[in-house]
């Protein structure tokens, strides 16, 4: 089956890339129908706390080294993370690009 330009530049995305874009699309959106629209829509604050709430069901995860758990709860604290730049307006790619400067600086939190 062929594919479309649109499905093959989908698929090639990196899934946090296209989590990204569904997460940019719901600014704005009605609020009643989607969480992240509400959740955006709450502001920096809201979206800074759940992000907290995240990180902190990761740590307890990983405490009860529960693979399936730490896995689920990395994937929320990724989408909270994302939907934290979105509300602060910063592209993700800028987090990635001082990663690479740090890297090239030999700067990254394990050599530091």
């Amino acid at each position: 089956m062929r594919k479309t330009m649109r499905e093959n530049t989908q698929e090639n995305r990196h899934p946090l890339d296209l989590l990204r874009t569904r997460i940019a699309a719901r600014r704005g959106a009605d609020e009643t129908l989607s969480g992240t629209a509400r959740l955006l829509a709450r502001g920096t604050p809201r979206c800074a706390r759940k992000l907290g709430e995240e990180a902190v069901e990761l740590v307890v995860a990983a405490l009860s080294e529960s693979r399936r758990e730490v896995i689920l709860e990395s994937a929320d604290l990724l989408y909270h993370w994302l939907v934290l730049m979105e509300v602060l307006g910063i592209d993700p790619q800028e987090v990635y690009d001082e990663l690479t400067r740090r890297d090239g600086e030999k700067k990254l939190p394990e050599s530091a």
